[in-house]
């Protein structure tokens, strides 16, 4: 029984130190490793914190920059509508050199960088050419100028300001005060009409006129009422004259001229002064109506009511 307790005790004994320098193998592992990446870590610390410190204080150099740009760009007269577009390339250039330039601070070589860029480039213009033919579109919109800030515009059917010209975008605001963002290749892709292009607009009016009224009179009561509105421009002269003849009444075209940012004004303004000028001069509502004749026992009675009546025999 002894021999056969000590064989256990030196199998025991045995395997305890197997455990023992295990153990003893792994916590040296952990501490070599632990001593690597503690030489790592004092290895690439100083650069990663200067890598961020640079981008950090870099940043806040490139906003001023841009915003020293800017002013001076405001101070050398260069046009509004394309100072925005100036700045933001520039921007967007001085961030590319600093982003590089931290990289190659943490030990990646620019070169691979600059492959890398190229072919994420390339994969995202693939995927964003409709973006890249707004962005062209807007460089053409600068250019050449259709239409500037402050324009009134009707593009696709939307007319309103044009209150920026971004690098993808044209942002107008509606006459309901609806802000609409058109891409600039829509905006150059059709027809567009710039309204304040010749800084003044035919307000396009009409008017009813009974068949049994003057015209000459009817004209020159209409034409006093459109020089009694404010903002009507004497040059070009408004227009009085008939435009066609229809069942019940003869339709005048009534053409005042006004500036881009009066003419709203001068539309409503004309038409209230047309109505209550032709109300003071007793001239006849325009109304459809017809002629019936009756014949009733031999004798023949002829009637003018308005549509809306009817005739009792």
């Amino acid at each position: 029984m002894s021999k056969q307790a000590e064989k256990v005790a030196d199998q025991v004994v045995e395997t305890g130190g197997e455990v023992v320098n295990e153990v003893a193998g792994a916590a040296s592992g952990l501490a070599g490793k632990a001593s690597q990446l503690m030489d790592m870590a004092v290895l690439w610390a100083p650069k990663v914190v200067g890598a961020i410190l640079v981008y950090l204080i870099g940043s806040w150099i490139i906003n001023k920059i841009v915003d020293v740009l800017g002013k001076g760009m405001t101070k050398a007269g260069l046009d509004k509508d394309i100072q925005p577009f100036l700045k933001s390339m520039a921007s967007v250039i001085l961030k590319v050199l600093l982003v590089m330039s931290v990289a190659g601070m943490v030990g990646i070589e620019t070169t691979a960088f600059v492959a890398l860029i190229g072919m994420a480039g390339l994969a995202i213009g693939m995927a964003l050419q409709g973006t890249l033919a707004h962005f062209a579109a807007g460089v053409m919109v600068l250019i050449f100028k259709p239409y500037s800030v402050g324009d009134l515009i009707d593009v696709q059917g939307q007319v309103g300001h044009v209150e920026e010209i971004q690098v993808f975008n044209t942002v107008i605001t509606t006459p309901d005060n609806k802000r609409v963002i058109i891409p600039n290749g829509i905006a150059t892709s059709g027809v567009m009409t710039n309204l304040s292009a010749n800084k003044h607009l035919r307000v396009d009016l009409n008017v009813a006129m009974p068949y049994e009224e003057d015209f000459d009179r009817v004209q020159k009561i209409i034409m006093d009422a459109i020089r009694a509105t404010p903002n009507v421009l004497t040059t070009p002269a408004p227009v009085v004259e008939i435009e066609k003849f229809n069942e019940h009444n003869v339709t005048l075209a009534v053409r005042p001229y006004a500036n881009t940012a009066d003419y709203w004004g001068v539309y409503f303004n004309t038409y209230k002064n047309v109505k209550k000028a032709l109300g003071q001069a007793n001239i006849k509502v325009a109304y459809p109506k017809r002629d019936v004749i009756v014949h009733q026992n031999g004798k023949t009675t002829a009637t003018t009511a308005s549509s809306i009546n009817r005739i009792n025999a």
